[in-house]
């Protein structure tokens, strides 16, 4: 983006990721024009506006709302932790939310008749999944009330993560084949199977934890200089690292139970907006995260979709092979990244 000012960045992101938004309604197994979707979104009687109503549009609304999420919570979570490895996820939130719904997927249809009854219901994967990560969650929130310093809590949350992640492996290895087959296609990420409903609680969620976050401005800021710097400004360490916790908990497990694991959006984008607007402050970089989440996102559902093909990629599959990429080529044009 040159030397153009951070006002003209702002504004090149936003619209990008509008252009973005506009292109995912409209490519797809069926292209649609521009013209067609403006047309349509006041008539939903014709095929083109069953399609774009019922699928295309929560489709891109979801690509939104995930990637501002997984973005929003890396950013945290680098911050809290001063960490350029750390993501929305190494809380073991993930983990625990995959293993709720390894254990409906992958035992619901053999031995434990509940599990084969709530597997059976299209709301299973999403409870089971907000199940296993509010459990995960509430167990973060209690051991940081003994934990002093953020390291010893980013080590528990990597710990919690190796440990359910070992569950699952066991789960995987004692299902059956058509079972672990489900289990495989839901971890590998997907932001095309939600409906309005879905959306609008995502919607809320999300917003639920960006707004706490913005509320932590001054303590991220002040974080960024380390935690004695930051209590000399009589920052109370403890009330802003559980919020932070608790917005990334809203943020990453609302994403995780309606679309799955996604990865690498959350740790990739931070970094590509922290090498696009040069700036420390949260108040700017958050928004900034959020729309370069969206941006990455909508960007990664596009190319999903194999041209003249009804198959789409898995969203994990492209989320790395274009993230990775672009972030070392960004980083060897700045030849540094921080947190």
């Amino acid at each position: 983006m040159g030397n153009s000012s951070p006002a003209l960045k702002f504004i090149g992101l936003f619209l990008l990721m509008i252009l973005l938004f506009v292109a995912d309604v409209g490519l797809g197994s069926t292209n649609i024009a521009l013209r067609e979707i403006f047309a349509e979104l006041f008539y939903k009687n014709s095929t083109v506006g069953e399609i774009i109503w019922n699928f295309r549009l929560p489709k891109a609304t979801t690509c939104l709302l995930a990637g501002a999420a997984l973005a929003a919570g890396g950013l945290l979570m680098q911050t809290l932790f001063r960490n350029a490895l750390a993501g929305p996820d190494v809380l073991g939130l993930s983990s625990g939310a995959s293993l709720m719904v390894g254990f409906v997927l992958m035992l619901g249809q053999t031995s434990i008749a509940f599990l084969a009854v709530v597997s059976t219901s299209p709301w299973s994967q999403v409870v089971a999944a907000s199940l296993g990560g509010v459990l995960v969650f509430v167990l973060i929130i209690a051991v940081a009330r003994f934990v002093r310093d953020n390291t010893s809590l980013l080590i528990i949350g990597l710990m919690i993560s190796a440990g359910t992640s070992s569950l699952v492996a066991m789960l995987q290895f004692v299902s059956r084949a058509e079972d672990l087959q489900s289990f495989i296609i839901w971890s590998m990420g997907s932001v095309g199977s939600t409906n309005w409903q879905e959306v609008k609680i995502l919607a809320l969620v999300v917003l639920i934890g960006i707004g706490i976050a913005m509320s932590q401005v001054k303590s991220l800021n002040a974080l960024l200089l380390g935690e004695s710097y930051a209590r000399s400004l009589g920052i109370n360490l403890s009330s802003s690292r559980l919020w932070i916790v608790v917005s990334t908990s809203l943020l990453a497990g609302s994403v995780t139970a309606f679309c799955g694991p996604i990865a690498f959006v959350g740790l990739a984008v931070p970094h590509l907006i922290r090498l696009a607007f040069p700036t420390a402050n949260h108040k700017i970089l958050l928004p900034l995260a959020a729309m370069g989440g969206s941006s990455m996102l909508l960007l990664c559902d596009l190319l999903a979709h194999l041209p003249n093909r009804t198959q789409v990629l898995p969203i994990n599959v492209i989320t790395s092979l274009i993230g990775a990429p672009l972030v070392i080529w960004m980083i060897i044009g700045n030849k540094k990244v921080s947190v």
